[in-house]
């Protein structure tokens, strides 16, 4: 049986909230893990730019999540950055949480 070959097209882009959801989750690691790891370097004795900084990723985290939904509720779209948005955000959450929670009981 011969395999037909056949092409979909389709107008389906992925979207634009989607997109800027796993932006803003790749820039809330990467600041969560310079801050971790310049916090290293200085052997706990941090500036407060530090937590400035963390106070920023809650903030990114929290819009990226919420565009992440949002881009997920649009018809017609491809999700995966809508999904890898999410992840990515709630895992900055996640990370920025431990966080506190080692220093409050540290």
């Amino acid at each position: 049986m011969a395999r037909k070959n056949s092409y979909m097209f389709t107008s389906r882009e992925h979207s634009q909230k989607g997109i800027m959801s796993t932006i803003l989750g790749v820039i809330s690691l990467a600041t969560l893990l310079y801050t971790v790891v310049m916090s290293y370097f200085r052997e706990g004795d941090i500036p407060r730019q530090y937590g400035a900084a963390a106070m920023l990723v809650m903030i990114f985290a929290f819009v990226g999540i919420a565009l992440g939904l949002i881009s997920r509720t649009e018809r017609d779209k491809f999700y995966l950055f809508s999904y890898l948005g999410i992840a990515l955000n709630v895992l900055a959450l996640a990370v920025i949480s431990v966080i506190l929670y080692a220093g409050a009981y540290a």
